[in-house]
């Protein structure tokens, strides 16, 4: 293990499933609150539990969304009918507790590297939440977009104006459904604001963007940033190329409340919508990624679409 010091912050570098190792260096630093952003399985989280036991006053856990029931009707895995919107702390969450299927979660592992092979939010929840001796919060994160994105969530969308497309293709299905966003700065800024207040202590808080918008306006706002002067092509899904096509039922819309921890926290962005997609873009532009999949980019198959509308 390695400590680094600089002035104001002390690092401790270690390995994050072996926290017990590290105890006597956390105890010595005696921590108010410790925020683990990094929890993906409910064996890390009771590490993380038993750990903090007499060493800090409350841990925070950064959960997902990914928890409620509504996101496993909309990947497909939760039988029944849909969720109703909006989604607040108090929704049901999965029944069905494998999210990803095994070559998916590797895929992500290469992106994640935190990421355990249990990858399970509900479990972190439940372990967080067991031991009375150790105060807790948990925060629900949406898709968080923002300077350092792995996942380039931007980038499809820049190069096609890029690369000069006067069309940009959407399944119907996918232009309507509306699923929970954050930019990373007002993300950051949630967890330092719980961080802060005992008052959160015991609480769960939904951490997201309102209002919640859709696919199509969402992208509509990103191209008018970049002056694009082009269109969107909503299509049929049938009729959209197989490598534009999202799996799952879009149906099952992912709109959540953050209204309690605006209300009980007094929570509030402090990075509104479009300054925080200009500086996504920017970012973006500067920081493409390594590597790029062609099959994603079928320009012939896109035009072929096109040349069938009316």
């Amino acid at each position: 293990m390695l400590i680094l010091s600089t002035p104001g912050v002390l690092q401790i570098q270690g390995d994050r499933n072996r926290l017990s190792d590290y105890e006597a260096q956390l105890r010595r630093f005696s921590p108010d609150v410790i925020v683990d952003l990094i929890l993906s399985s409910g064996e890390q989280a009771r590490q993380l539990v038993e750990t903090a036991h007499e060493i800090a006053r409350r841990v925070i856990a950064i959960s997902s969304m990914d928890v409620y029931r509504a996101w496993g009707v909309m990947r497909e895995l939760e039988a029944g009918s849909l969720d109703p919107l909006p989604l607040t702390e108090d929704s049901p969450l999965r029944t069905t507790r494998r999210l990803y299927p095994p070559d998916t979660l590797k895929t992500l592992q290469n992106i994640f590297t935190w990421l355990d092979p249990h990858y399970d939010k509900i479990a972190v929840e439940e372990a967080i939440r067991s031991d009375p001796a150790v105060s807790w919060t948990v925060l629900r994160l949406p898709m968080v977009y923002g300077p350092g994105d792995p996942l380039h969530r931007f980038f499809p969308l820049l190069k096609r104006v890029t690369d000069g497309r006067s069309s940009i293709l959407l399944s119907d299905d996918l232009a309507a459904w509306r699923g929970p966003r954050g930019y990373v700065e007002n993300v950051a800024h949630a967890i330092a604001v719980v961080a802060t207040s005992d008052q959160a202590a015991g609480r769960i808080y939904n951490i997201c963007e309102e209002p919640s918008l859709s696919e199509l306006a969402w992208q509509s706002k990103i191209a008018e940033q970049m002056n694009w002067h082009g269109k969107f092509v909503v299509l049929p899904r049938a009729q959209t190329p197989k490598h534009l096509l999202q799996p799952g039922n879009a149906a099952q819309h992912v709109v959540a409340s953050s209204e309690r921890i605006r209300t009980e926290l007094g929570y509030e962005n402090l990075v509104e919508i479009d300054e925080a997609i200009r500086r996504t873009i920017a970012w973006e532009q500067g920081n493409p990624p390594s590597t790029l999949n062609p099959q994603q980019f079928d320009y012939s198959a896109e035009d072929a679409a096109l040349a069938s509308v009316p």
